[in-house]
């Protein structure tokens, strides 16, 4: 697993050890950042469910105004603190280690804005999905800048809703296994 583009392009990531946590495959990471390419610098950018963190810091690395991560579990957090260290970026980035619900609320109360979110529970958890995205949906304007778009990263073969609240399925694109669901505020 490595950076895809920008500062940090072609370093190596490492990603938690066992199998309680599946790594976002660089060619999915490739695809996802060849569509947000202009949204992506100067962005407020935040990585739900962060795993090893690499698709925090490719946002990073492609130029992205700060980063917030959100992970609970003790070999992802290890991954993330490792990854962080190891590329020298010691600033425009929080991590939050008591879960993704935590750092939304967190958001909300100090008034955060981000411009694009990117969750990625286990695919299993459907409700990790819709509680997530129906959290978004409820407080989107204390959480999504007007022009924000969510992305969901799922199992191609477990479709998520078009619709969560206001937010709305603008696309998905499917690459082996997977899937990115791409939402939108209606009327945004």
């Amino acid at each position: 697993m490595r950076v895809i583009a920008g500062e940090y392009r072609s370093r190596s990531l490492q990603a938690p050890k066992g199998m309680t946590t599946r790594p976002t495959s660089d060619r999915l990471r490739e695809t996802l950042f060849n569509v947000l390419a202009l949204r992506v610098e100067g962005s407020r950018f935040v990585d739900l469910y962060a795993g090893s963190g690499a698709v925090g810091i490719e946002a990073i690395s492609r130029g992205a105004e700060f980063c917030w991560f959100a992970e609970n579990a003790p070999a992802a957090l290890a991954a993330i603190r490792t990854n962080l260290s190891r590329l020298k970026i010691a600033g425009g980035y929080a991590l939050e280690d008591r879960g993704s619900r935590r750092l939304l609320d967190e958001m909300v109360k100090k008034k955060r804005l981000a411009q694009i979110v990117f969750l990625d529970p286990p695919y299993e958890d459907a409700e990790a999905y819709r509680s997530t995205l129906e959290l978004l949906a409820r407080q989107h304007e204390e959480l999504l800048a007007d022009d924000a778009v969510v992305v969901a990263e799922h199992a191609r073969k477990q479709p998520l809703e078009a619709r969560y609240g206001v937010l709305e399925r603008t696309r998905v694109l499917e690459q082996g296994d997977a899937a990115l669901s791409f939402y939108s505020v209606i009327g945004s």
